[in-house]
Order: C-alpha cells, then structure tokens, then sequence
C-alpha cells in the first residue's frame, strides 16, 4: 500500500485574496444559494435586490420616488432617482468591500444595507457591470468586468440625479440560470407594499400601492377572511392580520424593507404580542395555537442597527428589541380591537370554535394513539432509513421517504434503496379523500393516521423526519388518482411542506428502448422518438404500465443520487389553493365533468 502523501503547512500555503476575489470564490458567503434561478431566493434575484435596495434606501430617506427596473435575457437594469453616489466615489463605492454611506446614521437612518457589501457582490459575479451617477448636472460612468474596472468616464448631463446601474450575471457561477417573472414580480410588489409612495416600473408594468401591508393581507393570499384585517402603523412598526378558515398560520415579515423569509425576532415578537394582546382584550387565557391557527399577519419593523443572521439578510437577530416589541404590538391589538368591536366579536368568535374543535380533536387523537398502540409499536407500513432529517440542526438534508402504492412496487423500491437516507411507505389502495373533511378524520383513518405518524407531522412540520417527501406512483389512471389524493391531503392539512419545497414526484421512465448494444429509458413521447433515431427503427420498445414491471435491478438507477428524476409540487399563480382543490377534488361533480370533456386529450397509443 502506497504511503499518504504529506501535505506541509508552511507560509507558501497560506493565501491572501483580495475582496473581488474572497466574494468569487465563497459565493454563497454573500448572496446565499447560486442556483439557477427557479426558487425565489436563487442568488440572481439577491443580486437585483442589493441594487434595487439602493434605491429604497434613498426613497426612505425622502428622495426620489420612482424606480425603473427592466430584464431582458441576461442584462438587467435599474434606475433610481435619488441623490445619486457622490462622483468622487462611484469606483470606490461598488468595488471596494466596506465603502458606502450607510454606516453614517445622517444619511440613511434605517438601511438595511449595512456592511458595505451589497453592490460590491454584484459587481464581483457580473461578466459586465456598468454603474452612471448624475449629480447636479454632471455624471460619472464606470464599467466593469468580473469585478475589474475596464474604463472611467467623466462629463456633463441633462438627466435628472440618481443612479443608473447595469449587470450580467456570471454564467460560470449561475449555471444555466434564467430569470423567473414571477418570483421577480413578488419581490417587487413587496417592496411597493412596504413604501406605500413609490412607483416601480418593471419592464413598463407599475408596481404601486397606497394601504401597505393591508394591501398586502388582501391581495397576497387568496384564502376568504373571516374578518377585515386589522391595520397599525406608525414610523417604526406596521402591522396588519386577519383570520381564515385554514389550520396553518402565515406570516410575512419585514425589516427596514427587506423580506425576512425566516422571521426572527420581530416575527416572534408579533406572535407573543398578538396572542397577549387578544387576552387582554377578551379576559381570557387562550393558548397560542388556539389564536393562531388560521392567521394570517404581517409584520414591518425599521431598525437603526439591525443585528441579521447572515449577508442574505433573511432572519433577524436583535434579542434586545424583542421585550418593548412585544408590549407595543400588545397594546395596540388590544387598542385596535376595542375600537372595532364587531371584527373583535368575529375574532373571538373565530378562536372559541377553534378552541371547541381542539378539545375534541384531542380526545379522537386519544383513541388513535390508543388503537395505534394495541396493534403495533412499530408503524407497519414503514420501513424506515438509518439517517433522518432534523431541521433544526440541518441535518439529514439527503433524507427520503417514497410513499407508494402496492406491494410490489413497494418491494422492488425497498430492495434496491439505499437504506440509510431512503425510505419507503406503502399505501393500501386508495387514500382517503380529505378534500370536504376536517382534522378529526385523519385520526380516525388508520392508514393517513399511520403516514402522519411516519413523517412526524401530527402537530406541524418543525419535526419532519424526512427532508424529501416523495410520492412514487403508477403512471396510470389508478395511480394519478393516488398521486392526487395524496397532495390534495397535503395541501389541505400541511400546506407548508408543499410551500417549503419537501413535496415531490418521482419520475419513472414510460419506455425502454434498447437493441443489442444500448439500452435507454425515456421519460416522455419525445425522449422515445429520440431514442428510437439513435438505436435504429428495430429497436425494442417496452412501456412501462407500472412500478411493479420495473426489476430491482432497473429500479436502482432511476432512485440513486446522481440519477433520479423528481418534480417539485409548488403552489404557483394566483388561484386560492382552497379552491383550486375543492374544483378538482371536490364534489363539484357536473362542473367537473364538463371541464374534462372540454379539456380531454385522447392519446392515440392507447386506442
């Protein structure tokens, strides 16, 4: 056996980078995930939102009301209308790490651009980076490639101050990345809800609003409210909820203008002191998850120095604010509910029933524990992995467990997985549709109660134990069926899995083409035709009607780590989700019906 190479730790090793080149080379250091630009916080929208933020600062501090956004292709464009980089500085301020106004509370007083870092990172991973400053009449024009400054421009100018920036992104650290409108479209109609005064135009569409985050609570979620929202604003906190008829909670939070997708203490902070508030109104001791199931709230809150848990700025760390947080929100849910007494009577309303339907929620989850135990400790339908996941401590991120139908398809899956991140649940038959039905009946069918058991989702999904849920069913009718009845259970009662992305599809090859040398699985019609031109016309054609036709063997490729094919289930689009699954799994029946027949593809293979 050939002895390890030593490797010397001396001076030679030691490696001193400069800023441009530390931001390159620890990428996600600054702006997060790269990705490709399909999840909303892929690193290309961090980059349009650490100019753009620029702007806002600007806006806040009272100067200029418009901002002009456009992206076509790969070239994105902003232009605010603010003061303007003071031109003795433009070079400096987007290129060197640590320059910029926002330490000097004169200037910006609550910026959420705080470490000089920002337009930095977007210069840095940009094949092409141009910055213009007008001021007062003049201009100054710098471009840039990856980071380095290529020309210097210096004159005169008619157009009105403000800043004019330009960027590619770099291919070589964004693979194959292309702009999402949608996730684009939310993060701009964030920040109109949030500066009620500004205009955002984005490629020639306004984004503009004049109630806040009221505005936000009526348009964002499509879920009917009980009540009208409830609405508080002053310079330092806005705060707006409601109720709905769903069991999850929901919020939206926000610091000096930045969309905290991970809450922190703010968030924490209106829960406490919404729940407070509400007793003291009402005399009362309601617990948290009796105010809160259904809610849905935001929260804004601006900071001098605010304390982020990392440079994408998604959680907020600052402990101290929390205690006077909690008793200002108090105080004015308290208030605002004694000045509406008819939408308090609904709230109050809203939660006695909730309260009601726990209390017998609990004695039915009572008996099913009880039934559960007498049968099995062991849940018989799961074979489980070694490795689970554990969102608390990110762990267990490769974790899987494929819930499938049958017994045969479910035994070649358990002979070929890799037993310490995957594994397998099977499903007798047809689930139940839970579409029309409330909680109680996931209690009372032992099958669904057993797969809330599996994942560990009975209370909510903080302890999942497995980080991809994925449904693993036939290509067939049967098993579309299957498929539909299970994200119809998930959407209704544990919407935010779906929304956090643990919810997928496998997918399984339809065909297998092969001749004497080569053999290929294909996965749609188009694949098949492709196969068939490389093999020849004589190849082979196999289709697949079923998991359980696939061999142990075969199996094996189409669930390893570098092969399979899984689809996200995601919630996109305007349509109320409650909606959408009352149409298609309701018992809406004669509309229904005429959709179909209005909608029906006849595959001519299966004639």
């Amino acid at each position: 056996m050939a002895a390890k190479k030593k490797i010397e730790y001396t001076e030679d090793k030691i490696k001193t980078l400069s800023s441009l080149e530390h931001i390159r080379l620890r990428t996600g250091m600054y702006i997060g995930r790269t990705g490709s630009g399909a999840h909303y916080d892929d690193g290309i929208y961090i980059l349009v939102k650490e100019v753009i933020d620029n702007g806002i600062d600007e806006f806040i501090m009272g100067h200029g009301d418009r901002i002009d956004v456009s992206i076509e292709d790969d070239m994105v464009t902003i232009r605010d209308f603010g003061r303007g980089i003071p031109l003795g500085k433009v070079v400096d301020c987007v290129s060197k790490i640590n320059t910029g106004a926002k330490y000097n509370d004169d200037v910006f007083q609550f910026s959420v651009g705080l470490n000089g870092v920002g337009t930095k990172a977007v210069n840095a991973l940009s094949t092409y980076f141009l910055v213009r400053s007008h001021r007062d009449g003049k201009f100054v024009e710098a471009e840039f490639a990856l980071g380095n400054l290529v020309r210097e421009e210096k004159g005169k100018t008619t157009e009105p101050n403000g800043t004019f920036v330009a960027f590619s992104p770099d291919p070589d650290i964004f693979k194959n990345y292309k702009f999402n409108s949608d996730h684009l479209a939310r993060r701009l109609r964030f920040y109109a809800y949030l500066n009620p005064k500004l205009k955002i135009w984005f490629n020639g569409e306004l984004y503009h609003c004049k109630g806040g985050l009221l505005d936000l609570i009526r348009d964002e979620s499509q879920y009917e409210k009980i009540y009208p929202p409830f609405h508080y604003s002053d310079k330092t906190l806005e705060f707006a909820f409601t109720h709905t008829n769903r069991f999850s909670e929901e919020y939206y939070s926000f610091v000096n203008g930045q969309f905290t997708s991970d809450g922190g203490t703010h968030l924490s902070a209106f829960r406490e002191g919404l729940l407070r508030g509400i007793n003291d109104f009402a005399s009362k001791k309601f617990s948290g998850d009796d105010v809160r199931e259904g809610v849905l709230g935001a929260v804004a809150i601006r900071l001098k120095e605010p304390i982020f848990e990392s440079q994408t700025k998604n959680k907020l760390g600052n402990s101290e604010i929390r205690s006077d947080l909690v008793a200002q929100i108090s105080q004015a849910v308290s208030d605002s509910l004694h000045r509406n007494t008819a939408e308090a009577k609904k709230l109050i309303g809203k939660i006695e029933e909730t309260q009601k339907l726990r209390k017998e929620l609990n004695s039915v989850k009572k008996l099913a524990r009880e039934r559960s135990k007498s049968v099995s400790i062991r849940i018989p339908q799961l074979k489980d992995c070694k490795h689970n996941y554990n969102r608390e401590k990110n762990k267990g991120l490769e974790s899987q467990i494929f819930i499938t139908e049958g017994q045969s398809a479910a035994g070649s899956l358990v002979s070929c997985r890799d037993a310490n991140h995957q594994a397998i649940f099977t499903l007798k038959g047809k689930p139940l549709n839970v579409c029309d039905l409330k909680r109680d009946a996931l209690y009372k069918n032992v099958e669904i109660y057993n797969l809330m058991r599996a994942l560990n989702i009975e209370e909510n999904i903080d302890n999942l134990r497995y980080n991809h849920v994925i449904l693993a069913t036939d290509a067939d009718v049967d098993g579309l069926h299957i498929r539909n009845l299970m994200i119809t259970f998930f959407l209704r009662f544990f919407e935010s899995l779906v929304r956090e992305g643990h919810l997928k599809i496998l997918e399984t090859p339809l065909f297998r083409v092969r001749n004497k040398k080569k053999t290929l699985y294909c996965y749609s019609e188009e694949e098949r035709v492709q196969a068939l031109e490389e093999l020849g016309r004589g190849a082979e054609i196999t289709r697949f009607k079923g998991l359980g036709e696939i061999s142990p063997g075969e199996f094996k490729d189409f669930i390893g780590e570098k092969t399979i094919r899984l689809t996200q289930v995601s919630i996109d689009g305007d349509h109320s989700v409650s909606e959408v699954i009352n149409f298609y799994m309701g018992k809406n029946t004669p509309e229904r019906r005429e959709y179909i027949m209005d909608n029906l593809v006849i595959d001519a293979e299966m004639m």
